[in-house]
């Protein structure tokens, strides 16, 4: 066991946990960060898988997102971040101080600031993890202006509201839209279905799946089962963007934090207190809306200037 009781624990290390990292740091809080537990055990979070990164402020000609996340990482150093290149194992938060467990041995801190991320919902075809950034994507807000769509065909997958609004967003772009879905039912709202029928832009294609990515070095096609006659065709695209949903990593604190019945992180009102006092959350995590890398660093701002009020009522 760790004997000393550290002011505050950042598990995760994407554009949140850094962020949050960095105005704790500053605060004098001197952070301990586990950087492991993030998107899925990925240090740095989504966007260490994703290639150019065009709408984050301050990058007039664009960054690649390990580039970026390399630069979150030396400013949190820079203020005396102390981080470990590992996974958390366990948490307790049923008393303070609380209890983080990581490589076998036990932390404890005042406050804990949750920033674990989400994951992308993939199809789990070999074709998409070979195409990942380079012309598959999960985030149409992030890629969809890339020159590499403009004015061609794109796919995306998906038949709620995600899938229509992004759908409807690459059409500023895109010279057309294959809207794919499994059933020909859909879980998107009226509204987003009406809207999305109305473009004449989205072509609907139902009861079908997508069985492989077409290309080499980039996408070129897709080719689809429709699922009740078994045909199967091809259809020339530039892009496939999916979008089935995203799973928030929050396993490791069931039972320990209310959960939304999604499994995000629920926090109350604009701030980031979880329904354990002392534990904050912030990012992909507790963000089923948004989802942008700038949103993630804005609630990690929140969540570290509640931890340090927080902490300055406990006299800690």
């Amino acid at each position: 066991m760790s004997s000393e009781v550290e002011n505050v624990i950042i598990i995760g290390s994407g554009p949140a946990g850094h962020t949050a990292a960095i105005y704790t740091a500053r605060a004098n809080l001197k952070p301990l960060m586990f950087e492991g537990f993030s998107a899925g055990g990925l240090p740095g979070g989504q966007l260490m898988t994703t290639t150019e990164v065009e709408n984050y402020p301050g990058f007039p000609e664009g960054i690649t997102g390990p580039e970026l996340m390399l630069h979150f990482r030396k400013q949190s150093e820079r203020f005396g971040t102390r981080i470990l290149t590992q996974d958390v194992e366990k948490v307790d938060f049923s008393k303070r101080p609380f209890t983080v467990v990581s490589d076998g041995v036990v932390h404890k801190a005042h406050a804990v600031i949750v920033a674990t991320g989400a994951a992308a919902k993939w199809l789990g075809i070999e074709s998409e993890r070979r195409l990942a950034n380079a012309g598959v994507s999960a985030c149409a807000t992030c890629d969809g202006a890339l020159p590499a769509f403009r004015n061609k065909e794109l796919v995306v997958v998906g038949g709620g509201d995600t899938a229509m609004e992004e759908a409807q967003f690459l059409t500023r772009f895109a010279s057309k839209i294959l809207l794919v879905h499994r059933r020909d039912e859909f879980r998107a709202s009226k509204i987003m279905r009406d809207r999305a029928r109305k473009n004449p832009k989205i072509e609907f294609i139902v009861n079908t799946g997508i069985d492989e990515i077409l290309g080499d070095k980039h996408v070129t096609g897709v080719r689809l089962r429709n699922l009740k006659s078994g045909e199967v065709m091809e259809r020339p695209v530039a892009g496939v963007f999916i979008a089935i949903g995203h799973k928030p990593n929050t396993g490791l604190f069931e039972g320990q934090l209310a959960l939304e019945e999604t499994g995000y992180i629920t926090t109350k009102g604009k701030g980031s207190y979880t329904s354990v006092e002392g534990v904050f959350a912030c990012g992909d995590v507790q963000d089923h809306t948004y989802r942008q890398a700038v949103t993630a660093a804005g609630s990690g701002c929140t969540a570290a200037i509640d931890c340090e009020r927080w902490l300055e009522m406990q006299d800690k």
